[in-house]
């Protein structure tokens, strides 16, 4: 009896713990999309409540005067493509180096880990001054390597660590029908990592869509700004409109979290398809 209870008390500490953690996570964002529907006067009267009126000419607003789909299109286009090139340029670099195992294998593969514990942006000069050599200053094109260098690292050190767990026996059977490195990479890796594949993209894709810093430095065009850095325009010198801001905001939200969902999704169930048998 006294077994059960303490089983039933370690629940409800788990779930108050649960309760806790998601009360902390969402409040942010309660406040970010309710603030979002007060004017820029009534926010400072009660920021955590409900608006007595809903406001909703701050989303026409920012949409019809702003470039709000031209910012969202570009950082749309950068994240995508930064994301496509790490996870295949990740898994690629992840089966070499957990199917060659030599000297040199290692010393890439160490070279990669490194780069998780140094930052980017301490070479934001250097890299300032390659961008202006290769003529991509003030244009997107300019952020994607700078995010596949970032997010290498980390892509390579999860999809190394998944490939080297893959039972031997299939690329055996692999060999023996024939198969060359190259379809084996297609037919037998590529559906088996997908769970990998999904966690190094959720890892990227909240840097990538929030990064304002290499964006800050590279791009002055207004064509060619991100979603955040286009946000920055609505900070004045001496008044922001933060109802307008927070509606920016908002909507730049939705993707992300639209497509944070999607990919928790294939991961959950790439999981627990690979976790039963028969």
């Amino acid at each position: 009896m006294s077994g059960s209870l303490r089983k039933e008390n370690r629940h409800v500490l788990s779930h108050i713990v649960l309760l806790t953690w998601t009360f902390i996570v969402l409040f942010p964002l309660w406040t970010l999309v309710i603030n979002s529907f007060k004017t820029r006067l009534t926010i400072y009267e009660n920021p955590f409540w409900i608006p007595r009126t809903w406001n909703f000419s701050n989303y026409t607003t920012v949409i019809r005067d702003g470039d709000f789909f031209t910012y969202f299109k570009n950082s749309f286009f950068v994240v995508t493509i930064s994301l496509v090139l790490v996870t295949l340029l990740a898994s690629l670099a992840g089966y070499a180096l957990a199917r060659y195992k030599s000297r040199i294998a290692k010393i890439i593969y160490y070279f990669f880990i490194a780069g998780m514990m140094i930052p980017i942006k301490i070479a934001s000069i250097k890299l300032l001054e390659i961008v202006r050599a290769l003529g991509l200053l003030n244009t997107i094109y300019a952020l994607p390597p700078i995010y596949v260098a970032m997010g290498l690292p980390v892509g390579v050190f999860i999809l190394t660590t998944f490939i080297k767990e893959l039972p031997e026996d299939l690329y055996e059977a692999a060999i023996i029908d024939g198969a060359t490195s190259g379809r084996i990479y297609t037919l037998v890796i590529l559906p088996l990592i997908r769970p990998a594949l999904a966690t190094t993209a959720i890892y990227n894709l909240i840097p990538f869509w929030n990064d304002l810093w290499f964006p800050l430095i590279f791009i002055n065009d207004e064509r060619h700004k991100t979603l955040l850095l286009g946000v920055t325009r609505l900070f004045g010198q001496y008044q922001t409109d933060w109802s307008k801001v927070l509606a920016v905001l908002t909507l730049s939200a939705i993707p992300v979290l639209v497509l944070y969902l999607a990919m928790s999704t294939q991961f959950i169930n790439g999981v627990t398809a690979g976790s039963v048998k028969g």
